[in-house]
């Protein structure tokens, strides 16, 4: 085993960090307060490479893996900058196109993934059914060489700062009249396709949305694969990057709120000549913390391991083990560090509270804690399914 970056990864470690904090958290929060976006970020990253580590060099990538995704994401959210965007679209989309697009669709998507000059978002989770594709409501049909789009997603992220969205809808297989998944690259200014923004106590500068599709017309090449039987494996391939870098953004964030509170605690001095973090009832819960942010982050780096060997079925278990780790111990570590500061913790000039909503939302999304043990008690210790 080998716990050690390459050379190339440990620079790239460097740079993204190095990148990361020139902006910083309080860019982060300005931008989310004001309604902005993290638009100026997003855009060097891109020019500088970042964005695109894991598309193939043929497109204008790095040709990296999913382990210098991981390394992006964990890096940004550890300068206070934890970037949704990147899970939604270099993650998940740009996986899925690569994997399972069409050579027209790799050739057309890939290099604007790779340059950071287009945004795709994801949208699967419906109000009724949530993120369980049998129940899904979105359904596409076939108008002559068109398909036709109609139904309604919900906790979308994203949507006003994206070119295109990468909906899982079901169509009708003509051979057996049962409904099966299909992904569509589905342009945000198509007729038809509109949202509305839901209030979300969570600062982020990254929006969410309810969408709703009313007989949305689409070319015969807007679905993904140009076959219906890659919608199927099309949606899988961007389950265990979503979760990996999902896991990574909370472990960096975590990283964040532990670097803010251990810099105060070391300093802070109110009781004679000691600071606060010698004493054990502030400098325990700190350290527990920072074992719980390290642990998740090593199931990360073996997950993106995995994946990158093509190992699927032992990364899809990993990285649901790496995302339920790290949303727990981004939630541990933010609210540790909230408490060691006392009411400056708090404030926003602090830089910790605001972190609250997200991490508290990293238990809950894109897959629950719950289903991810439910995943766990079934596929790794062979219990009875239990839904």
């Amino acid at each position: 085993m080998n716990f050690d970056l390459t050379p190339e990864q440990d620079q790239l470690r460097d740079a993204v960090r190095a990148l990361g904090r020139r902006y910083g958290h309080s860019y982060f929060v300005e931008k989310a307060k004001s309604g902005g976006h993290t638009t100026e970020l997003w855009e060097e990253a891109g020019r500088l490479g970042y964005l695109g580590v894991n598309v193939p060099t043929e497109y204008g990538g790095g040709g990296g893996g999913l382990t210098e995704l991981a390394i992006v994401c964990e890096e940004l959210a550890a300068a206070g900058c934890p970037l949704l965007l990147l899970v939604v679209s270099p993650a998940i989309a740009a996986t899925v196109i690569h994997r399972h697009g069409t050579d027209e669709q790799r050739k057309r998507f890939l290099p604007g993934f790779a340059d950071g000059s287009l945004k795709v978002v994801f949208a699967i989770t419906e109000p009724d059914a949530g993120s369980n594709f049998h129940r899904l409501g979105t359904v596409a049909r076939r108008d002559g060489d068109d398909w036709l789009l109609s139904g309604r997603k919900c906790y979308i992220s994203g949507v006003d700062e994206a070119q295109y969205v990468l909906v899982v809808a079901r169509t009708e297989d003509a051979a057996t009249g049962k409904l099966k998944p299909a992904l569509f690259l589905v342009p945000t200014d198509a007729a038809g396709l509109t949202w509305s923004k839901l209030d979300m106590e969570i600062v982020s500068p990254e929006n969410q949305f309810l969408l709703y599709l009313d007989d949305v017309r689409l070319p015969a090449d807007a679905l993904v694969g140009g076959s219906l039987d890659a919608g199927l494996p099309a949606l899988f391939a961007g389950l265990n990057p979503e979760r990996i870098t999902v896991a990574a953004m909370g472990v960096g964030t975590g990283r964040y709120a532990i670097e803010r509170a251990t810099e105060y605690t070391a300093t802070r001095k109110v009781w004679g000549g000691r600071s606060i973090g010698a004493h054990q009832g502030v400098a325990h819960p700190l350290a527990h913390a920072a074992v719980q942010v390290e642990l998740a982050r090593l199931m990360i780096h073996k997950a993106a391991t995995l994946y990158d060997a093509g190992r699927d079925l032992e990364a899809g278990v990993c990285g649901n083990m790496a995302k339920y780790a790290a949303g727990e111990a981004a939630a541990l570590a933010v609210d540790t560090a909230v408490q060691a500061l006392g009411g400056a913790g708090m404030t926003t000039e602090y830089g910790v509270a605001t972190l609250l909503g997200a991490v508290r939302a990293g238990r809950i999304a894109p897959v629950s804690r719950e289903m991810i043990l439910n995943f766990v008690a079934q596929h790794v210790l062979g219990q009875e399914k239990s839904y």
